[in-house]
């Protein structure tokens, strides 16, 4: 719930109308028209995308035009309208345009021997991404707006270019449409329609880093709808890399394949000479026939308190110096491998205790490839190869790893496909549907940075294949874990496309993998399904039955709540709370409930915002998956609207109460956003709207109360405003 003037009366409604205009303005045809959508909201922005792309780009049945026009002959259906996503390399959108009508000109129809035929008309365009400007340098901000500053002269002129033969819709976010306001001025002023949505509380990631973040008001907490490969226990975090904690389910195992820590020991041993651990070990200088890349990264890793730690530093040592050895003597690559393969395997076990920082995860990758490179025919190439895809995946979550985090998981990617095609699924099913497993949470990573429709039907499609192999008679709680991620994965589909259909599937296998959770046994993973089903239902009921999805989702946040307490799980227990009072707030909302039925739910919104906030502010705000502030600017708005609801039938003294309360609210949620973003003047034009009913309700005395409540640094702004 966004604080803005939209949401007194029902944001659903009028984000509905606001399409209806924009789909009528683009599908009737018209010359030289630039529109632009302006949406805060990514989720929203990619269902509203999706949904004029499904609806525009082949109407009647992927068909734009009869047979008969073409004299019978089947030609193949042209796109009536394209969506682009803005090229950050170079982000000129007039070239992109121009690019794609080169690759894919409009076919001639109706030709014949009397006649000529004619072009289908030029598609109109939707550019989107234009947001992810914002995390590129200065120099590629200022080159986009250069190019629409060249394209100028096409609109303002009648020069002939394909492009302006149809219309162009630009997806921006408030400030970069106040940038083109500002920078392309003659661009701004040839546009044609300015269509603007209201945010939507969508479930928010837990990720930050992102590149295609929500917004900060957001009230709908997910929990993690990711998989983690490596924790294999259920996290009591809420979700993804994309953000919530609470989709995220893991098993034992699941990272690696197959090597049994209580045999580590054994596997640790040099294969060659295993006196060498008795042999004293030179210095690492005299190493000399390791790489200088894994010996920079080696002697990182090296714990610098020797005598708490002097057995593990000195194991490590006796790897590499026995790889050193073997080099000297000139073995075979088979042996070689061994070397490298244990060297991999120490480091792998300490990443799994813990100790996963960034040199330790590159020298288990570096020892791994060199295995692979000297004997690609082990019998253990297909784990080797798994571990090397988990080794990839964890790097890009590694601090300061945001920059090269696509290429990590893309990787990560290539070694769980290799490792696929040397597993055979009948007689191996069980490393088999653990590679599939993790294969599709690294396509889930993926999704946040590029592609996400692709690379989350991808994610589905793995999940799919493990679930042939991984099955309730075999495995049980892998099957429920399993069945948990497809569900996430559904959930994240339905952010973009067919939104009821992956939903329910989504909904489907939530219920699959609950039945393998008995509250009794695994309380804290029943709660975290509970969340995630209600979740599921919250987005279902913008689509569908709303006052029956809500009810669900209600229903399922409350047995949630049972077993999320603040005394084992607060920080998840705050989620689902949020989470609830976001449900009340909608079902208090809808236009077919009663007034006192509004009035009720009203009531329970606040209160459960209250204990959010309570049990939050307890707690590290770091481990919080939710957006803090907009639950404190959603009690504000809830109790405003109570009282401002024509139902209302309190005395002035409760009306004054509930307005200190709402612009007490507002007032601290200001305090924490920062200045001149969309965010914060939302919330500050609130608190003018608030003393405004304060002296419209309760006369001058009931304003002078409230600018008292109001830091002295505001009054001077708020004073001309009233």
């Amino acid at each position: 719930m966004s604080v803005n003037e939209t949401l007194t009366t029902d944001i659903f409604t009028l984000n509905r109308q606001v399409y209806q205009r924009l789909k009528f303005a683009l599908s009737i045809g018209l010359r030289r028209q630039i529109f632009f959508a302006v949406c805060d909201d990514l989720h929203l922005r990619n269902q509203v995308a999706t949904r004029l792309h499904s609806t525009l780009a082949y109407p009647v049945s992927q068909v734009l035009y009869h047979p008969a026009e073409t004299g019978g002959i089947s030609t193949p259906a042209y796109p009536r309208l394209v969506t682009l996503r803005l090229n950050l390399n170079d982000p000129n959108p007039i070239a992109q345009i121009n690019q794609w009508l080169a690759n894919y000109p409009p076919p001639v129809v109706g030709e014949s021997k009397d006649s000529p035929g004619r072009p289908l008309p030029i598609p109109a365009f939707q550019i989107v991404g234009v947001e992810l400007l914002t995390k590129q340098s200065v120099a590629v901000q200022r080159l986009f707006l250069h190019y629409l500053r060249l394209s100028e002269q096409y609109f303002s002129t009648q020069e002939a270019s394909p492009f302006l033969e149809s219309s162009l819709l630009f997806w921006v976010p408030r400030p970069w449409l106040y940038a083109i306001q500002q920078s392309a001025p003659k661009f701004w002023q040839c546009r044609t329609g300015v269509f603007i949505f209201a945010g939507e509380p969508t479930p928010t990631l837990e990720n930050r880093s992102y590149p295609e973040n929500f917004s900060s008001l957001r009230s709908v907490d997910l929990g993690n709808l990711e998989k983690s490969i490596l924790d294999e226990s259920i996290t009591s975090e809420e979700i993804t890399d994309n953000a919530v904690q609470d989709f995220k389910f893991t098993e034992e195992d699941e990272d690696f394949l197959g090597h049994p820590s209580e045999n580590m020991e054994d596997k640790l041993q040099p294969s060659s000479t295993k006196s060498a651990q008795n042999d004293v070990i030179p210095k690492l200088s005299s190493f000399l026939h390791i790489s200088n890349e894994l010996m920079s990264l080696f002697e990182a890793t090296l714990n610098p308190n020797i005598d708490e730690d002097a057995n593990e530093n000195l194991q490590a040592k006796q790897l590499l110096w026995e790889i050193e050895q073997l080099k000297i003597q000139q073995v075979s690559g088979e042996e070689l491998a061994v070397a490298y393969h244990n060297l991999g395997t120490f480091y792998r076990f300490r990443i799994e205790q813990g100790q996963s920082s960034l040199e330790n995860l590159m020298v288990a990758i570096i020892a791994y490839q060199e295995a692979v490179s000297y004997d690609d025919t082990s019998p253990q190439l297909p784990d080797t190869l798994n571990d090397l895809g988990t080794l990839y995946w964890m790097l890009h979550r590694t601090p300061g790893s945001s920059d090269d985090g696509q290429t990590y998981i893309q990787q990560g990617i290539e070694f769980y496909q290799l490792a696929i095609k040397l597993i055979s699924p009948d007689s191996q099913s069980e490393i088999y549907a653990r590679v599939q497993n993790n294969l599709a949470t690294a396509y889930g990573d993926l999704a946040r940075f590029s592609h996400p429709v692709e690379n989350w039907q991808e994610a589905v499609k793995a999940y799919n294949e493990a679930l042939r192999y991984r099955t309730e008679e075999i495995d049980p709680l892998k099957y429920a874990a399993c069945q948990n991620n497809l569900g996430t994965a559904y959930w994240h589909l339905g952010q973009y496309s067919q939104p009821v259909e992956h939903l329910q599937k989504a909904i489907a296998a939530y219920n699959l993998a609950l039945v393998y959770y008995k509250p009794k046994d695994e309380p804290i993973k029943y709660g975290m399904i509970q969340n995630n089903i209600g979740t599921a239902y919250w987005n279902l009921s913008q689509y569908e039955k709303p006052l029956e999805n809500l009810q669900l989702a209600v229903d399922l946040y409350r047995e949630a709540l049972k077993y999320r307490t603040p005394a084992n799980i607060p920080a998840a227990c705050a989620a689902t709370r949020n989470n609830l009072g976001t449900a009340y707030w909608h079902i208090a909302n809808l236009p077919q409930v009663t007034k006192d039925i509004r009035q009720n739910f009203l009531q329970l919104c606040i209160k459960t915002y209250q204990e959010t906030l309570t049990l939050a502010n307890s707690l590290n705000q770091n481990i919080l998956s939710f957006d803090l502030l907009a639950t404190q600017n959603n009690l504000g708005l809830a109790h405003y609207q109570l009282v401002t609801d024509p139902s209302f039938k309190g005395d002035k003294q409760i009306l004054s109460q509930h307005l200190e309360a709402s612009l007490e609210n507002h007032v601290q949620a200001l305090g924490g956003l920062v200045k001149n973003t969309e965010a914060y003047h939302a919330t500050f034009s609130h608190i003018v709207k608030i003393i405004r009913t304060f002296h419209l309700e309760l006369g001058i005395q009931g304003q002078n109360l409230a600018l008292s409540k109001v830091p002295g640094n505001l009054i001077p702004e708020i004073l001309p405003k009233l």
